[in-house]
């Protein structure tokens, strides 16, 4: 791996726990809240279709960085390389 791709790979981890560590405390925020008033019923605009969507999007986002990394993208091209 050269420079550029380890930085761009690392900039890109950096980006998704901080993502990750801001989706943690809004969800504490906003579970925490709820627990508090002791209404946990689903509400669409009390930000937990905000979360659902966050969640969504954070899934994604792993699993391209973490399964579908470099690795992976090298082994595809080598060996559709080979079948030709």
């Amino acid at each position: 791996m050269n420079t550029y791709k380890t930085y761009n790979r690392v900039q890109q981890l950096k980006k998704f726990y901080k993502n990750l560590m801001w989706f943690g405390i809004i969800t504490v925020i906003l579970i925490g809240k709820d627990w508090l008033q002791d209404d946990l019923q689903y509400t669409i605009f009390g930000g937990h279709l905000l979360l659902a969507i966050w969640t969504i999007v954070l899934l994604f986002k792993g699993i391209s960085l973490f399964i579908f990394n470099n690795e992976w993208e090298r082994k595809m091209l080598e060996k559709e390389t080979a079948k030709n």
